[in-house]
């Protein structure tokens, strides 16, 4: 079986400052065969190299975004084509636009799409020519939140063998009120439980420790929820598996992400575990903010 046939050919693709060199690192250090600022048109031809070497050139990673500059225009149809024939995958890492702003005056450069502009402006412009990419992308990471340690580890997670398991499942725990995460398949909201936070035993431990984490799941509603949503998933991972989506990721939210969904996403990971085919793996976004 060829490496494109095993989904082995990554498209890193999204916004200027959004992480691709870290994503690219990530690939690297992963045993990947990086190939960066490509332009769109050579996509093709790397595609058939990679066919004919076969076990040779396993993984393949091509880091495309608008420093091509008008050779960049083709992409959108290139990728769609390359995607249509099987085997490509196309990760888009994104971020806000004031996240972008500050990395870009941070290093003191300039947006390759500002011209005479302001670095919004390029960002705006550059989020534009990219929306119908970041829409078709298989995987979706916003890094707005994160350092580029995280985003490595993320990647990492995302990219590394796992034995036989054709899909990634990541629950995702996080606070409403720092904002709903928006690079992610699903969303759950654990605010029917009662929060641990007003319970001044349990106040200052997280829902990673036993005895908030045994409150959590003893609540009425609890044991409830976490048997239909488990139910619920495991058809939705089939599914996945068929469409050959190969990563997804449930975020679990509470007021602050300290107590409820972290207690609940842990839960929910180990009772999915078994799904056949599925990694799965637990992140916390907001743990240690308050």
């Amino acid at each position: 079986m060829t490496a494109a046939a095993e989904g082995e050919f990554l498209i890193v693709t999204g916004m200027s400052g959004a992480g691709r060199s870290t994503a690219a690192n990530a690939l690297e250090d992963l045993g990947w065969y990086v190939v960066d600022n490509l332009p769109p048109q050579i996509l093709r031809p790397l595609l058939e190299l990679t066919d004919m070497g076969g076990a040779n050139l396993p993984k393949i990673a091509a880091v495309v975004d608008v420093r091509g500059r008008n050779l960049f225009d083709d992409f959108p149809g290139v990728a769609r084509a390359l995607r249509d024939r099987g085997g490509v995958k196309v990760l888009f890492l994104d971020a806000s636009d004031d996240v972008l702003v500050r990395r870009f005056e941070s290093v003191r450069r300039p947006h390759p799409l500002q011209g005479d502009g302001t670095l919004l402006d390029g960002i705006r412009t550059e989020r534009s020519r990219l929306a119908p990419i970041r829409e078709a992308a298989d995987v979706l990471i916003d890094t707005s939140s994160l350092n580029i340690h995280q985003l490595a580890t993320q990647v990492s997670e995302m990219f590394s063998e796992e034995g036989a398991a054709r899909h990634r499942l990541t629950f995702l725990s996080f606070g409403f009120k720092y904002g709903v995460p928006t690079d992610v398949d699903l969303v759950a909201d654990m605010r029917f439980l009662p929060n641990p936070f007003w319970n001044e035993e349990l106040r200052d431990h997280t829902g990673q420790d036993a005895e908030v984490r045994d409150y959590v799941l003893s609540r009425p509603g609890a044991e409830e929820f976490l048997a239909a949503y488990v139910q619920a998933l495991r058809p939705v991972l089939e599914g996945y598996q068929r469409e050959n989506k190969s990563h997804s990721t449930v975020a679990i939210g509470c007021t602050g992400g300290k107590h409820r969904s972290v207690a609940m996403a842990e839960e929910l990971a180990r009772r999915i575990a078994d799904a056949p085919g599925v990694a799965v793996n637990v992140r916390h976004r907001d743990l240690g903010r308050e």
